[in-house]
């Protein structure tokens, strides 16, 4: 009885740490696969009523954050027609421009940095990437944040009145979750309810074929160089999206 004890111990642990050391979103294994953007365009969100959306998050003035790859928006429709009945998908955003991404970066790397002043630059930078991608990575070079690419999007599920349901916490309070356990797509924090509204979106998404980022539960992309390395492709489908 100690034996099984220890080894259903040790499993349990081991399926812990699988869950807890998942790979950064900018590590180098990621942001060094090939891009060979499709030049897909966009489709406005605003601009159709299946798939809810807003309102802008962190800059109201935003307007460009209703915008994802035509396939993405497809692949959005496709997994909400596999929700139960009174549950519908919620995009948070979609694009995200440069400057916004430089700034949430900037401020979330604060955060850490008053929370660890003794912290080398390096370990807060990386601790950074865990909820933000950078702009540029450690050495200056430039990075594809997936928000770039408009084949990422934040999301998570309302009723049938548009009202969240309960999902833990909810993208734009992303900040307020300082040490990221709320966010995390397996978080032991949350309540059941939560626990299984994450399972039912999560199950939807992932059959039409998009990728969760553990670190934040509303996190999902397809064509993104994450995308790309969670399902062993050669390379990317987008890259940054450039405006015609």
């Amino acid at each position: 009885m100690i034996r099984l004890a220890l080894l259903l111990t040790m499993l349990f642990s081991m399926s812990s740490f699988a869950h807890e050391n998942y790979i950064f979103i900018a590590d180098n294994n990621i942001t060094s696969i090939p891009v060979k953007d499709l030049n897909e365009s966009m489709i406005d969100l605003t601009q159709q009523t299946e798939i809810a959306y807003g309102p802008a998050p962190e800059y109201p003035h935003n307007k460009e954050y209703t915008q994802v790859r035509k396939t993405v928006y497809e692949k959005l429709k496709a997994a909400q027609a596999k929700l139960p009945t009174g549950l519908k998908l919620c995009v948070h955003e979609g694009y995200r421009k440069l400057s916004i991404q430089e700034h949430l970066f900037r401020v979330h790397f604060q955060q850490i940095q008053r929370s660890q002043p003794n912290a080398a630059y390096e370990t807060v930078f990386n601790e950074t990437t865990r909820l933000v991608a950078p702009a540029r990575k450690i050495d200056g070079s430039e990075n594809i944040a997936p928000q770039f690419t408009g084949g990422a999007v934040a999301v998570y599920l309302i009723d049938e009145k548009g009202n969240p349901v309960d999902m833990g916490i909810l993208p734009k309070d992303w900040l307020k979750d300082k040490d990221g356990q709320l966010s995390r797509s397996l978080s032991t924090k949350i309540s059941r309810q939560a626990r299984k509204n994450r399972e039912i979106m999560a199950d939807a998404l992932r059959a039409v074929g998009f990728v969760n980022y553990p670190a934040q539960y509303w996190h999902w992309s397809y064509g993104d160089q994450y995308w790309a390395y969670q399902t062993h492709q050669d390379y990317a489908v987008y890259g940054a999206w450039q405006k015609s």
